[in-house]
C-alpha cells in the first residue's frame, strides 16, 4: 500500500516559534495610535523594527523612544501615495539592516469624511491611493526581496468596516463619520488583497495575513460615541494597547507557519453577534 509522505517534524518550543530576534520588520505609519503598538510588540519579540511614514519627526520620537527602552528601532520616510518611496524604503531598510523579514501595512491616509452621496471625488481618490492602492506598493516592494530569500510574512491591516459596514447610528450630531463608505471600500479591498497576494506568493515562502481591528480609540474620545460603541461589543470595552500585540506577533512569527490568506478579527467580539 502506497503512503503519501509527511512533512518533518517541528521540535521548537512555544518560545522558540515566537521568537523575532535576528528579524527586521517595517511597520508603515508605525508612530500611530496602532502603529506604536505594533512596531512595540515586533521590537519586545526581538525584531529590529523601522518605523516609517510621512511624518519623520514623529518616526524618530518613537524610534528613539523604543532605542532608550534597549530595543533596536530606526526611522524611515514613505509617502504611501508614491510607489517608487515604498521601493525606496525597502532599498534603504536593506542596506541598513542586510534583510526584510516582516511588512506591517498599517498607514494610511484619510480623504474628507462625508456621506456617500456627498463624497467628493478628491476625496475618494485620497482614500483609495493611500489607503488601498499604497498598501498593495508597499507589499509588492517589500516581496520581491522575501520572495528572493524565499521567506517573509506580510501583514496587512483592516478592520471591522472591512467585512460589515458602518452604524451611523453610534454617532452624535456633529461629529464626523470617519468610517465613511471610502474607508469601508478601501478596508473590504486590504482584505481580499490579503486572500489574493496569499495563494500567489505562499509557494514561494511568503505569508500573506491580515488584522482587522475592532474600535481602537486615541487619548481622547466622545463620551457618547464610545458608550454607544461599547454597548455593540460582547466584551463591553473597546481596544486597548495591548489587544493587537499577540495579534501581530503571532502573524510575523513562524507559530503562524501554517497561516496564510487569514482575517484575525481583533474586535472584542463585535463580529461575532
Amino acid at each position: 500500500m502506497s503512503t503519501i509522505p509527511t512533512t518533518q517534524p517541528d521540535n521548537r518550543t512555544i518560545h522558540q516559534l515566537f521568537d523575532l530576534t535576528g528579524r527586521v520588520a517595517i511597520v508603515t505609519g508605525g508612530a500611530g495610535l496602532l502603529g506604536k503598538q505594533l512596531s512595540r510588540a515586533l521590537a519586545e519579540a526581538g525584531a529590529q523594527v523601522v518605523i516609517a511614514s510621512r511624518n519623520q519627526e514623529n518616526c524618530g520620537a518613537w524610534a528613539e523612544q523604543l532605542c532608550s527602552e534597549g530595543y533596536s528601532a530606526l526611522a524611515l520616510p514613505l509617502d504611501l501615495t508614491d510607489p517608487e518611496s515604498s521601493q525606496a524604503l525597502v532599498a534603504a531598510t536593506i542596506a541598513q539592516c542586510g534583510r526584510l523579514d516582516i511588512l506591517v501595512n498599517n498607514a494610511y491616509a484619510r480623504g474628507v469624511p462625508a456621506p456617500p452621496e456627498e463624497l467628493t471625488v478628491e476625496a475618494w481618490r485620497t482614500w483609495i491611493d493611500a489607503g488601498l492602492s499604497g498598501n498593495f506598493f508597499c507589499a509588492q516592494a517589500a516581496a520581491r526581496p522575501m520572495l528572493a530569500q524565499g521567506s517573509g510574512s506580510i501583514i496587512n491591516i483592516g478592520s471591522i468596516y472591512g467585512v460589515g459596514g458602518t452604524d451611523v447610528r453610534m454617532y452624535p450630531p456633529g461629529m464626523p463619520v470617519n468610517a465613511s463608505a471610502a474607508y469601508g471600500a478601501v478596508k473590504g479591498g486590504i482584505v481580499n488583497l490579503t486572500r489574493s497576494l496569499a495563494v500567489v506568493w505562499a509557494a514561494q515562502g511568503v505569508r500573506v495575513n491580515c488584522i482587522s481591528p475592532g474600535g481602537f480609540p486615541g487619548e481622547t474620545v466622545n463620551a457618547e460615541f464610545a458608550a454607544a460603541f461599547q454597548s455593540k461589543i460582547p466584551l463591553g470595552r473597546m481596544g486597548n494597547s495591548s489587544d493587537l500585540k499577540g495579534a501581530v506577533v503571532f502573524l510575523a512569527s513562524d507559530a503562524s507557519a501554517y497561516v496564510i490568506g487569514h482575517n484575525l478579527l481583533v474586535d472584542g467580539g463585535w463580529t461575532a453577534w
